[in-house]
């Protein structure tokens, strides 16, 4: 294993033997905006589906630690401010940091990235994920506190909740409707996050509404490697396309909003980019990919959190 994947490993890993985790509110500080975690306990699960598609096969068994996950999903309330400087200053109880106006920002989109969706409490879309790390490294100056992506593992074991279901909630996709936006009833558009149900540990929105980025390179026979099972796996990201995103969205169908069902990012999610190279930070054709986030229980060194904020972005061709 290369050294820069075994920073990325333990900046990704985190335990607290006996630590008693709780739910709490993050305030950013220096401005009025604040969010929401829930404590997700340390344990194991099966992976995979038996009865889903290849590449959610086989079913294997994983162990993580315990760690924090957002509530909902990321809002434009949050993502802005770390979009756009003047948004920021804005929103500020005064002068911005010198260490936070330092963080890059992405580049100012040439389309409205809400699609005509909305933006208050709806949740922000369309983003790289170099983007989404980019802002929880934001994240991470404005609070002190280190927030990342969920490794895939993560993200299916706390939408799971507990269940051995096809969904969190039980096998009955007509149940669907009471947890979830999709194409049955969103009509073609995000949602305010936090509108239907939550799952078991009290997480909204995790079937639905907008997909969400994990940190994992997308591999189809990921499951049937050793690497796959165990303690904390992650598929550490090597290239550009694919990364795996989770939960389905507002417009697919109730079998891709699955606990189990994978999707990969792919480059035609910006075949309307102008630019060459194409940008960094924007995916004008996924407006259906979005963000949550994740604390371990136990915060990483400085030397970790600088290589998982810092590692350059991979080109665009």
């Amino acid at each position: 294993m290369k050294f820069h994947e075994l920073i990325v490993l333990a900046c990704l890993a985190g335990s607290l033997p006996g630590y008693a985790q709780k739910a709490y509110t993050q305030k950013i500080n220096g401005t009025q905006l604040q969010f929401d975690m829930q404590a997700i306990p340390a344990g194991s699960f099966q992976m995979g589906s038996k009865s889903g598609k290849a590449d959610e096969q086989p079913v294997h068994n994983v162990k993580l630690d315990p760690f924090w996950m957002s509530k909902f999903e990321v809002t434009w309330d949050l993502f802005e401010p770390f979009l756009y400087k003047d948004y920021e200053v804005r929103q500020s109880e005064g002068p911005v940091p010198a260490e936070v106006d330092a963080v890059a920002r992405p580049t100012k989109p040439y389309l409205d990235m809400t699609f005509g969706m909305g933006k208050l409490g709806q949740p922000a879309l369309a983003m790289t994920q170099y983007n989404a790390i980019q802002f929880c490294k934001w994240l991470y100056t404005r609070t002190g506190v280190f927030y990342r992506l969920p490794t895939e593992a993560e993200w299916e074991y706390a939408c799971r909740a507990g269940s051995k279901t096809e969904f969190s909630f039980g096998n009955n996709a007509a149940q669907l409707g009471d947890f979830a936006w999709f194409k049955d009833n969103s009509g073609n558009k995000t949602h305010k996050v936090g509108e239907k149900k939550p799952n078991a540990w009290g997480l909204y929105d995790m079937h639905g509404n907008v997909a969400e980025w994990t940190f994992d390179q997308y591999e189809e026979d990921f499951y049937k490697q050793p690497r796959a099972a165990g303690a904390n796996p992650v598929a550490v990201p090597e290239k550009l396309y694919p990364n795996v995103v989770r939960g389905g969205s507002y417009d697919e169908a109730a079998e891709n909003l699955r606990s189990a069902a994978r999707l990969a990012s792919d480059p035609a999610w910006k075949q309307l980019d102008p630019q060459i190279p194409k940008s960094n930070w924007w995916f004008p054709e996924a407006p259906f990919v979005g963000i949550r986030l994740v604390r371990p229980a136990k915060a990483p060194t400085k030397a970790e959190i600088d290589a998982y904020y810092n590692k350059p972005p991979i080109k665009d061709y």
